[in-house]
């Protein structure tokens, strides 16, 4: 089963539709030996050599660049807003969005969430977490570079009240009695907290959770604490999203943010390489990047690293996953990238903040079982054989989408259909599913998932997927095809 994009594998496929420089360093005579290339060539050599260095740096640092762009806009409020809340406090999305929804790409209508993005520079903050009476949900913490180093809740931790220090990678102290130490690697932290939510008339049950989700600095935790209100820096852009102000970025701009964050994010030792590479460009932990002090042809050639690094990435991200039955399945690295560049950069990009997948995997379907585009001018049934069903230990779920990957309009504000709905079984205790425009008629309308009526896409949700097989981690299950109704 194919595991993830291998950083070897991407980054050069990456470099080698930039052509072969080292073709162009010397040219041969008759006799088979090199020929000195002339000044012209050599210039544009060592262009194309320093373009290839530049898309591989942008490949290493677009995750740590991605977390602060997202960092610094969605902390930059007074008080919790919307999607935003200053920095080291929650803000608690308490609804679903809708089809008009458009800020985010393939939402979900499984769980509310609870964000919060941390400062631990100055000391710990301890995350209180309320008893939930059995409820899943998961606390997922990222690092700077965007694995997930912990994961409290209900698989992990448990649903009983408790209290994690999430401290930083310099912090030296003692605990209070009751508090569990989770060790960061970084002092940025972003945790995405999800609670399972079964319709909007579970709102309530759900909001009192939230309420409880506290964040506390650890020298006035057991004490009264009313959170300060944040500082609004005027500079910073609230209205891009961070993906297009990425996109926007010169390569200045990009290894000038990127050597500010690796000072105050340092990437594990192993990088130690790596590091080395970025300072042959330029690109040093806390110094300025200066491309005026660059060989011309260097500065040159960085210039459009990063618009060549994210169109590569864009085209990689529509192969990532292993092919099952129309479904692609997402790499079981998720969360824990380990030195896979390449596809800790894609996620980054398309997918910022994923979890580990022994909380959840997404599997999605763009085509039916035989390869073709799903659509809503055609009837679909996705069939799950007796005792076949997805294999979660929390909740499964499935999700419609339309070609910009938002929610579909429909009649009965149906998005998703999930197993906590009272879905009716066959007579052999299998289970269809009916995706199609139109009402499959009233006897089988529990089952109905409205599509779009252009092309459509399908996202599956397995919440804390089985680890034994049949098993989605290990490949032992895969999900059945989405098939054409007669």
């Amino acid at each position: 089963m194919k595991t993830g994009l291998a950083a070897a594998v991407l980054i050069a496929t990456l470099l080698a539709s930039l052509g072969g420089c080292d073709d162009k360093k010397t040219a041969s005579t008759p006799d088979g030996a090199p020929k000195a290339q002339s000044g012209a060539g050599q210039t544009e050599a060592r262009e194309t050599e320093a373009l290839k260095s530049g898309v591989e740096a942008v490949v290493y640092g677009l995750p740590l660049v991605m977390m602060d762009l997202t960092r610094s806009k969605t902390t930059n409020v007074a008080a919790p807003e919307a999607f935003a809340a200053p920095v080291n406090q929650f803000v608690h999305v308490r609804q679903f969005p809708d089809a008009s929804f458009t800020d985010v790409v393939r939402a979900n209508v499984d769980t509310l969430y609870s964000s919060a993005f941390l400062d631990l520079s100055a000391g710990p903050i301890v995350l209180s977490v309320p008893e939930t009476h059995g409820r899943y949900y998961l606390m997922p913490m990222l690092d700077a570079w965007t694995n997930v180093f912990a994961s409290p809740g209900k698989r992990t931790t448990g649903t009983k009240a408790g209290h994690f220090a999430i401290a930083g990678p310099g912090w030296v102290g003692t605990l209070p009695k009751g508090v569990t130490e989770i060790r960061a690697p970084t002092n940025m932290v972003w945790i995405i907290g999800r609670t399972q939510t079964n319709g909007p008339k579970d709102y309530p049950a759900v909001h009192a959770i939230q309420d409880g989700y506290r964040l506390t600095p650890l020298p006035a935790f057991g004490k009264r604490y009313t959170p300060p209100p944040g500082v609004v820096d005027p500079a910073v852009d609230m209205k891009t999203a961070p993906v297009d102000q990425l996109k926007k970025m010169s390569a200045e701009a990009f290894f000038n943010r990127l050597a500010t964050l690796l000072k105050s994010n340092p990437p594990p030792a192993a990088d130690a390489p790596v590091l080395e590479k970025l300072k042959a460009i330029g690109v040093v932990p806390g110094e300025k990047f200066e491309p005026a002090k660059l060989d011309p042809a260097v500065a040159k050639g960085l210039e459009s690293s990063v618009a060549v690094a994210l169109e590569k990435l864009q085209a990689a991200s529509k192969d990532v996953g292993a092919p099952a039955n129309g479904w692609r399945i997402p790499p079981m690295i998720l969360g824990k990238f380990g030195a896979d560049y390449g596809a800790r950069a894609v996620v980054a990009l398309v997918g910022l903040g994923a979890n580990l997948p022994q909380d959840a995997v997404y599997p999605s379907a763009f085509v039916d079982g035989s390869g073709k585009p799903l659509n809503g001018a055609n009837k679909y049934v996705v069939h799950f054989d007796k005792g076949a069903l997805p294999p979660a230990r929390a909740f499964w779920s499935v999700t419609l989408y339309n070609p910009e990957s938002f929610f579909v309009a429909n009649p009965i504000n149906r998005y998703a259909l999930s197993s906590w709905m009272p879905l009716k079984k066959n007579p052999d205790g299998s289970l269809d599913l009916y995706v199609q425009r139109d009402s499959p008629g009233k006897a089988k309308e529990a089952n109905w998932l409205p599509a779009a009526a252009q092309d459509f896409s399908l996202t599956l949700r397995m919440y804390w997927p089985q680890e034994t097989p049949p098993s989605i981690l290990d490949g032992s299950w895969k999900p059945p095809a989405v098939t054409q109704a007669p």
